[in-house]
């Protein structure tokens, strides 16, 4: 209309214009996770190893009957489980700490992993019907739940999630260790191992819903992914240019905490990818914000390369996948709890 003054917000947290440099970044990423795949494939578990080249035809069947056997029944379900759950980790974190607007903030610091842990220890120890997987998801996805509704108080804040989160975590922790040390050697031996985060014995089974959850929650979170930026510049600001924030904060939880729950049932807690995937990957991109992309394909990566090490490091055993997050992870939370501290933030 002539006379009336327009204006558009260009704040570089809501811009929907994808930089040239994030598609760079994308590629680099998709590459390198593609190339630990078959890496992963190639070198994986077992003294059967298989060529690289060989590797790509084997997937679509070309090749001896040993290397197809090597590669599409032993090695390639949980390449593929190593590859689903990471990309879930690391999506799930870059929504947590885009709406809690907490780089520290992740599933497995707010309670989602412990939740899983916690049900999958109560279902063993009181035999209740389901496995692992089943409790796991039960768990996890009821621990979110639970996350929000205590944080609700005429709506929610980052702030009171990241606090009601990390007494949820603890309370879950707690009842898992107790449960642990009342069980029976051969309960506790049962799920330790689920407990540090495993891809030993994981197959296609526990890939086909982590790839259903994946192509049903990712397109939502991509398509609020303007919304969810626009929570970066406050509730009252995000309301001024139309965003609902609670609704959008609750959906972009819920679906995070669902894609963290089904990357937690396949693999158990595999802990620290949800935390670093989403920094690393936004400090790659150099954006505002995680990228949600970015940071599922970097947790991608981390898992696949967590993985082949877990496998190739010692000759006699395997190691959970885990562990191996963990020594890694810990530094990273170590190093980004000192940087919080130096911006003020840290508390």
């Amino acid at each position: 209309m002539p006379g009336r003054a327009t204006f558009r917000l260009k704040h570089p947290a809501v811009s929907g214009v994808i930089r040239p440099r994030l598609i760079l970044v994308w590629l680099a990423l998709a590459a390198i996770a593609f190339s630990i795949f078959c890496s992963t494939v190639a070198f994986g578990s077992g003294d059967f190893p298989v060529a690289l080249p060989d590797v790509v035809p084997a997937f679509w069947g070309s090749g001896d009957p040993a290397t197809l056997f090597a590669v599409r029944e032993l090695r390639l379900p949980r390449a593929t489980v190593a590859l689903l759950s990471g990309a879930a980790f690391g999506a799930a974190g870059a929504v947590f700490q885009t709406v809690t607007r907490n780089p520290l903030a992740s599933p497995d610091m707010l309670g989602i992993t412990q939740g899983a842990g916690a049900a999958v220890a109560s279902g063993t120890a009181f035999g209740i019907a389901g496995g692992s997987q089943s409790q796991g998801l039960a768990g996890a996805l009821t621990a979110g739940l639970l996350i929000y509704l205590l944080a609700w108080n005429r709506g929610t804040t980052g702030y009171r999630i990241v606090l009601v989160g990390i007494g949820v975590s603890w309370m879950c922790t707690s009842l898992t260790v107790y449960l642990v040390s009342r069980m029976e050697l051969y309960q506790a031996q049962k799920i330790v191992g689920w407990l540090v985060g495993s891809l030993n014995d994981r197959g296609w089974p526990e890939a086909k819903p982590l790839a259903l959850a994946l192509l049903l929650l990712l397109p939502v979170l991509i398509l609020l992914a303007r919304l969810q930026r626009t929570l970066l510049l406050g509730d009252e600001v995000a309301a001024g240019l139309g965003t609902p924030v609670q609704r959008t904060r609750i959906t972009l939880l819920l679906c995070a905490s669902a894609l963290a729950a089904f990357a937690t049932a396949a693999t158990g807690p595999v802990l620290f990818v949800a935390l670093a995937s989403p920094q690393i990957a936004q400090r790659l991109a150099r954006t505002p914000s995680p990228p949600l992309t970015a940071a599922a394909l970097t947790g991608a990566a981390i898992v696949l390369l967590s993985d082949l090490i877990s496998q190739r490091l010692f000759a006699d055993m395997v190691i959970p996948v885990g562990v191996v997050t963990g020594v890694l992870g810990a530094p990273f939370l170590l190093w980004q709890l000192a940087r919080a501290n130096r911006a003020g933030s840290g508390g």
